[in-house]
């Protein structure tokens, strides 16, 4: 069944991941895959009896993943995959202020989570604090803060699966901090979405799970109109937060390579990997 899946993932990638510039044109094109930053995925416990770490990195291999923002719960399958480094695969560690899942709805209030932190980060070589979720005003916790604070003082980036009024506390704690936000809000309308890129010069959306890109396969206009016009703002990510994502992790890539195709070749690259470097200095 693995052999039949990546079969059907090299077929799709053949027909719709084929990238390069369109000679005299500046769009992509089908020539060469277009290597991709993955900004968001998870490498938690759950997968690891039936996903080793050595088909882990054959499978960013095959689907020409040649960096990851690495973020797991716990903190274990990060560090892994950071220690699994090599030329062809550049991981960018960010600390997960969980040990269990249900971490994931009291974090916020738990004093452990400010030791969690702190005993990561002496590691010495974590770029950020996520991904971590927040809906609404639980993002006024003390603890929240205390995350955002020591985020900025470290120079850390904050992955941030948040809603919109969680997205503006965490800014409001400090105009200093620099968000990544998870799916973008996952349907948050474009026009919002321009606006906090507009009022947040140091936010970042990433579009796993995003709702609304494409309409049958195509790129509609508000999103091509946004990538254009802001192109060094957006990741994409894979987001394997259960088994299942990574059963689909080619078409995942597949998916947003059919629509980068669609972008002229420049805006396509930055949002596929370019930008990562940018911002985590490779």
């Amino acid at each position: 069944m693995n052999r039949i899946r990546r079969l059907c993932c090299l077929v799709v990638c053949s027909t719709v991941g084929i990238m390069a510039p369109a000679h005299g044109s500046g769009t992509a094109t089908a020539q060469a895959v277009l290597p991709v930053f993955d900004a968001h995925l998870h490498y938690n416990w759950e997968p690891v009896p039936y996903l080793p770490l050595e088909q882990v990195l054959a499978l960013f291999r095959e689907h020409k993943v040649t960096g990851i923002l690495a973020t797991s719960r716990p903190n274990d399958g990060t560090r892994a995959l950071y220690e699994a480094r090599s030329k062809d695969l550049w991981v960018v560690p960010f600390i997960r202020p969980y040990r269990v899942r249900p971490d994931i709805q009291t974090w916020m209030s738990d004093p452990r989570t400010e030791e969690l932190i702190a005993t990561e980060f002496k590691r010495g070589y974590y770029r950020g604090i996520g991904e971590f979720h927040l809906t609404g005003r639980a993002a006024e916790a003390p603890q929240v803060k205390k995350t955002v604070e020591f985020a900025v003082k470290h120079d850390l980036y904050l992955h941030a699966h948040a809603d919109d009024e969680a997205l503006e506390i965490l800014f409001r704690h400090s105009p200093q901090a620099r968000i990544i936000w998870a799916h973008t809000g996952f349907s948050t309308e474009p026009a919002k979405v321009e606006a906090y890129l507009q009022r947040y010069p140091e936010l970042w959306c990433e579009l796993s799970y995003r709702y609304g890109i494409t309409e049958g396969g195509k790129l509609t206009a508000e999103w091509r109109r946004l990538f254009e016009k802001y192109p060094e703002r957006f990741l994409i990510g894979s987001d394997t937060w259960v088994n299942e994502r990574w059963d689909s992790y080619g078409s995942i890539m597949a998916t947003y390579r059919g629509w980068l195709a669609q972008l002229p070749a420049e805006v396509a690259e930055k949002i596929a990997f370019r930008n990562a470097k940018r911002l985590f200095g490779q």
